[in-house]
């Protein structure tokens, strides 16, 4: 699944489930409603601008869709299934010092000198 999918999927739900038709929305965050419909089904990227666009219109603060749509990305969310709050996405997360150099950036450009060793949070990639 692209990140693009997700972030649609979240912002329909969202949408749909507040009773709001994509005409309304179109009209209050004077996004059209092509493009709003391409967003939705993941078709087209949206810019930050317009995403904070949305939030401020659908009442959802930026940082909430985020979250739902890391939770949608995941696959934490399955089908009729509410989102995971912020604290259990974040628990998936592992801790700076759980994560082996081998596993990080860093790893790409030399190798660690054992595998226990471990790299700064920075230097991480999400998989």
């Amino acid at each position: 699944m692209l990140l693009r999918h997700a972030l649609g999927s979240v912002l329909r739900r969202i949408r749909t489930e507040q009773g709001t038709t994509l005409r309304q929305l179109s009209e209050t965050s004077r996004v059209s409603i092509p493009y709003l419909s391409e967003i939705e089904r993941g078709r087209k990227e949206a810019s930050s601008e317009i995403l904070a666009a949305l939030c401020r219109v659908l009442e959802v603060p930026e940082g909430e869709l985020l979250t739902r749509v890391a939770a949608e990305f995941a696959g934490v969310q399955a089908a009729g299934v509410q989102a995971a709050a912020p604290a259990q996405v974040l628990s998936l997360v592992p801790e700076r010092d759980e994560v082996p150099a081998s596993q990080t950036a860093v790893a790409a450009v030399a190798e660690p000198a054992s595998t226990t060793e471990t790299a700064p949070a920075a230097l991480l990639l999400v998989a």
